[in-house]
């Protein structure tokens, strides 16, 4: 065909040697040659096959369907080139048809925790926690709608001028939200966050210098001993990875049902059962919200309630189920200190239309809340503990922080690394009385500081 005559230059035999698959896969830029037929075979695969037959197939099975039917469609059209170009092609053809195009490579890569696109020409990806811009580009706005679309429509879920902004998730769990115009200023905005298919475990974050031995035992112990967790940080502090981690010292007898807004956590546990918020249809009916589920969950008879996170009026929900006979449920909040959770779970309950002195309103969050744990993502990249408090009511009435462990900073190293370590505050939780009286061992030297002193590093509300 006229149309896929390359010129004579680009065909020299011996020019250039055929790149392996892992090779295209990694190619950061478009072939304009083989981009244009891959444009050309799609639309003939669209027209002449069917397409829900390919895509029950399993990935390889579907990869050889496709393979044979384009070396026909290259037999017809005399079209050659090389295997490398043929690989490539094949794999574009593949991502274009039944993937989601230039991401699966980023997809593909366990490597890439986050893949923020502004726009059509901007991609960038988290790898090791830093922000890096990529070459991958989408052929224009209408592409990358495209890819949108292919993404929320499996959901139920749509986007347009009318309904702006949507949150999805994709078929790995990875969580999706995208924002267009006129909401958006820059053209298409995507952000994936990527999960992994293994949830991490406890020792995983241990040996990425998370947190110590000391601090993993304590978290395991206290969640094993059915205390109230809140794990507290700002966006992309590894607040769910940690919930996910640490949720595994829950007793596999226990009944656990898990609520969140959006899908992400994976609980290795046998009785196990999972809810998920629904937003509004087109005609804005059908809404069903967290505090809907957190109310539903009481009546299925749950030792254990975990919210992925509280953003509003659940709350109150959730504090209440906590406080009348729910002990060791978890849940995070997004704030950037013990104090400032406080001051968000306070806020929350207003939202739920509670119209109770603040004071009383601080007792009811302490009587519900055993430990707080604080996560940062730091300027490196790297995610830490940086504080566990336990949370008391001293005979004053006053709501006390003590703060168990702690990572203490030391300095910027000259790679730009946060230096720092974890220690003890010298303070003995009293929760340890009922650890124990659980029949879970911990050893008590896990809290004295080296010099073996004990401090107090407590504070009031």
């Amino acid at each position: 065909m006229a149309l896929f005559r390359r010129k004579q230059e680009q065909t020299t035999p011996g020019e250039e040697a055929p790149r392996t698959l892992a090779a295209s896969l990694a190619a950061p830029s478009y072939n304009p040659y083989i981009d244009e037929l891959a444009e050309h075979y799609k639309t003939r695969l669209l027209r002449e096959t069917n397409l829900e037959r390919l895509t029950s197939l399993n990935p390889q099975e579907m990869r050889l369907a496709i393979e044979r039917m384009v070396s026909q469609y290259m037999s017809e059209e005399k079209v050659v080139i090389p295997r490398g170009e043929k690989e490539l092609l094949l794999t574009r053809l593949i991502n274009e048809s039944v993937g989601l195009g230039p991401l699966e490579p980023l997809l593909a890569d366990p490597e890439i925790t986050e893949i923020s696109i502004n726009g059509h020409n901007l991609v960038y990806i988290e790898k090791r926690g830093r922000l890096e811009l990529t070459d991958l580009k989408f052929r224009d706005e209408e592409h990358l709608r495209h890819i949108v679309d292919r993404i929320v429509a499996p959901l139920g879920r749509r986007i347009d001028e009318s309904s702006p902004m949507v949150d999805a998730r994709l078929k790995d769990g990875s969580r999706v939200n995208a924002v267009i115009p006129p909401i958006s200023l820059n053209g298409t905005l995507v952000s994936i966050r990527k999960f992994r298919k293994e949830p991490y475990l406890m020792a995983d974050l241990m040996q990425f210098d998370s947190f110590n031995e000391p601090m993993s035992q304590f978290l395991q112990a206290v969640v094993e001993a059915k205390m109230n967790v809140l794990i507290s940080g700002g966006t992309g502090s590894g607040k769910t990875t940690l919930l996910n981690a640490v949720a595994r010292a829950i007793p596999h007898y226990e009944r656990v049902i898990t609520i969140e807004d959006s899908a992400e956590l994976k609980l290795a546990h046998p009785n196990c059962v999972g809810m998920e918020a629904r937003p509004p249809n087109m005609e804005g009916k059908g809404e069903v919200t967290i505090r809907q589920l957190v109310r539903n969950s009481l009546r299925m008879r749950p030792d254990r309630i975990i919210v992925g996170e509280v953003r509003g009026a659940e709350a109150f929900d959730m504090l209440q189920a906590m406080n009348t006979g729910h002990e060791g449920s978890l849940t995070t909040v997004h704030a950037n200190s013990p104090h400032d959770a406080f001051n968000r779970l306070e806020g929350m309950v207003v939202m739920a239309g509670m119209d109770l002195p603040s004071s009383i309103v601080r007792e009811y969050i302490v009587s519900a809340l055993d430990i707080i744990v604080q996560v940062t993502r730091l300027s490196d990249g790297t995610r830490k503990i940086v504080s566990i408090s336990e949370v008391a009511k001293s005979d004053d009435k006053r709501i006390e922080v003590q703060e168990i462990f702690r990572f203490k900073r030391t300095g910027i190293g000259s790679k730009g690394e946060v230096l720092g370590y974890f220690t003890p505050t010298g303070i003995v939780p009293k929760c340890l009385e009922r650890i124990e009286i659980s029949g879970i061992q911990l050893d008590t030297s896990i809290f004295r500081t080296e010099g073996g002193m004990i401090r107090d590093h407590s504070y009031s509300y």
